[in-house]
């Protein structure tokens, strides 16, 4: 399918991390094309048919963003990537204590960061 480029919509993402608080009721897909190097992604979203296709871009696009920080954090800091297993039982154990560290080390950082400590990364 080819999409001409006068169909294309800029919009800005915005600040991260706002999810629309309504409950799903309708599905959408919204594409995204890179400016810099015209690389595409799409996002599918089940918000209200009332919800503004603005709101739709920054929660989207802003929330796909801090989900790929988390991961990326685990993998380093927990070791979520670091595994070598051949069966599902010990895949499933590897993942769910490297999770758990993670989420061990997010706790100590935010309760670090309230403390007014600094953290060693």
């Amino acid at each position: 399918m080819n999409i001409c480029a006068v169909s294309w919509l800029r919009w800005s993402v915005g600040t991260a991390g706002r999810r629309p608080s309504r409950p799903a009721r309708c599905a959408r897909t919204v594409f995204r094309r890179s400016l810099a190097d015209g690389e595409r992604a799409y996002y599918l979203s089940h918000a209200p048919a009332s919800t503004p296709l603005a709101e739709i871009v920054r929660s989207a696009a802003g929330a796909r963003w801090a989900i790929e920080e988390c991961f990326q954090a685990a993998k380093n800091e927990a070791g979520l990537n670091h595994h070598q297993v051949r069966h599902y039982p010990a895949w499933y154990r590897h993942l769910t204590l490297a999770r758990a560290a993670a989420a061990h080390l997010a706790a100590i950082r935010v309760t670090d960061a309230e403390k007014g400590e600094a953290t060693v990364t």
